[in-house]
């Protein structure tokens, strides 16, 4: 090969876990450190003219937002270049390139775009910006496919600086990346550098740059990256360990210090805030070739087991694996849950008759039920009440286990516990098991399907003419998961968004049941009151 070239892709890989919401100080810090390391190519961020910023953010609303953000001062040798995705910007309101721009622009784009993209380079080009051809899944193109976009891109776009193999549901294994590089690097004009862009859903990035740069070739190769991995879900290649890598085999000079400062600094805290790294949901949506997203939708609800999110990633319709469809994946949640329907006339008049005339105390597993379990065991003891547990794990004494999840399902069963669950959850009957039909007492607002214990049990508790409600651990959600449940076990981490939105939903839920002329008192303190 004639050269290697690393291209740190932290600000705009890196940005589609915290939604780019880095702030002018953390931007600055990034970009110093990527600097100071020696990169080659620095990835600014993308370009966006819908949801792109003016500033804080590393989605901007066009090229001369970056420049005025970060580019007051280019450091010579290196190449800035954003990404836009095709569709999402129009290129001729891109002014042309200067010295103080960014020097070029990654388009990304699927295959149903592949003749689009010739004119929209062209005009890049003719703009004085270096052109980087992006076709993301690469694996999902068939060698003529394939074939059929190089010949393109060979005879209409020979002055491009670069064409890439992008692994975007990080799903490629070594013989893909055999197989792409052989037909690439043979059919692509010898002039142009080949890249490669990887996820690190199969924890393969690694081995498969390695790959490359063992590949035996006469082009100039680029490979990309992110400080610590940083990038959607599973993440990407760690920038650190290539520059190490190179270092020592390939005659490299990258300076690894400043990214360790920069981790120490400023990527670690975004990490714990913002969760990115291997999980099995990751492995399941590559062995599944669909994006991450739904993995992280379906998994993200912390209901079914991690095999029967593995089953509904395999019912993804071959047409929506690409990009995310936010309705589809409801309306596949829902049809799969409501698939296991069974009839809970007879439970729900039997549950009536138990609550008639009794106040009903809920205990979800919010932390402050550690705190407050004296005031809890003794309002448990009341005649006049009974109690249910919802999703709960602690040594509480209460006279019903209501459970959405399989795992509390089982241990509660296998226990003697009385329990309610809901028929995605079990079908059939064990021990002291009372099931509802899933489809009757789900809540379905603003596209999303609520389907949790509280929201399940308080329309049970509805409809069975409850009018006085307990509630206790509802204390609602936070961004720092260690403050959310008194079950370690049941952590999950969770977004800024995802918070605001769960918070907001629950508040509204419940003010919705006491309008309803339902009395409800939070016997522990709450966001949602």
């Amino acid at each position: 090969m004639n050269s290697i070239k690393v291209l740190d892709v932290t600000l705009r890989d890196g940005g589609c876990v915290n939604d780019f919401n880095f702030g002018q100080v953390y931007m600055e810090q990034i970009l110093a450190a990527q600097e100071a390391s020696g990169v080659d190519v620095i990835e600014m961020g993308y370009i966006d003219e819908v949801k792109g910023s003016t500033s804080g953010r590393t989605q901007y609303l066009n090229e001369q937002v970056i420049t005025e953000c970060l580019l007051k001062h280019k450091k010579p040798g290196v190449t800035y270049v954003a990404m836009m995705d095709y569709g999402k910007f129009n290129v001729d309101n891109l002014k042309p390139c200067t010295k103080n721009s960014i020097d070029g622009l990654r388009v990304a784009f699927h295959k149903k775009n592949m003749h689009d993209i010739i004119p929209l380079g062209r005009k890049i080009i003719e703009k004085g910006y270096k052109l980087f051809i992006q076709p993301m899944i690469t694996l999902r193109y068939t060698d003529a496919e394939l074939l059929e976009l190089i010949d393109l891109v060979n005879k209409e776009l020979p002055d491009a600086s670069g064409f890439y193999i992008v692994d975007s549901f990080g799903e490629m294994r070594p013989n893909d990346m055999n197989r792409a590089l052989n037909l690439v690097d043979h059919n692509l004009i010898p002039s142009m550098l080949l890249g490669f862009h990887s996820h690190n859903n199969l924890q393969m990035s690694y081995s498969n740059a390695c790959a490359m740069l063992q590949f035996p070739t006469n082009r100039d190769l680029m490979l990309d990256s992110s400080i610590m991995g940083m990038g959607k879900g599973a993440g990407n290649l760690n920038t650190e360990l290539l520059l190490e890598h190179l270092n020592l085999f390939y005659g490299k000079n990258y300076k690894i210090s400043p990214l360790l400062e920069v981790i120490d600094k400023v990527i670690n805290q975004l990490h714990s805030e913002f969760y990115w790294g291997y999980a099995p949901e990751y492995y399941l949506s590559s062995a599944n070739h669909c994006t991450p997203s739904y993995a992280s939708h379906f998994y993200n609800k912390h209901m079914l087991p991690i095999d029967q999110v593995g089953e509904l990633l395999s019912m993804i319709d071959e047409s929506k694996k690409i990009s995310f469809d936010k309705n589809y994946a409801e309306e596949l949640w829902r049809s799969y849950n409501e698939s296991k329907q069974v009839d809970d006339s007879s439970v729900v008049f039997e549950l009536k008759t138990v609550f008639a005339g009794k106040r009903v105390l809920l205990v979800a597993p919010g932390k402050s039920i550690a705190s407050y379990k004296e005031k809890i065991d003794e309002i448990i003891k009341e005649e006049d009440i009974v109690s249910i547990g919802l999703n709960l794990t602690d040594s509480f004494d209460v006279d019903y286990m209501m459970t959405t999840r399989q795992d509390v399902y089982d241990s509660s069963v296998a226990v003697g516990k009385k329990v309610i669950t809901t028929s995605n959850v079990s079908k059939g009957a064990r021990g002291k098991v009372k099931i509802l039909n899933y489809k009757n007492w789900i809540e379905i607002s603003d596209g999303r399907t609520h389907d949790s214990s509280s929201v399940i049990t308080l329309n049970l508790l509805k409809a069975c003419g409850v009018k006085d409600i307990l509630l206790a651990g509802f204390d609602g959600f936070m961004v720092n998961i260690n403050e959310n449940y008194s079950d370690p076990n049941l952590r999950r981490p969770v977004s800024v968004e995802q918070v605001e939105r769960r918070n907001a939903y629950y508040k509204r839920f419940i003010g919705e049941v006491a309008a309803s002329g339902v009395k409800i008192t939070f016997v522990t303190p709450s966001k949602y009151e």
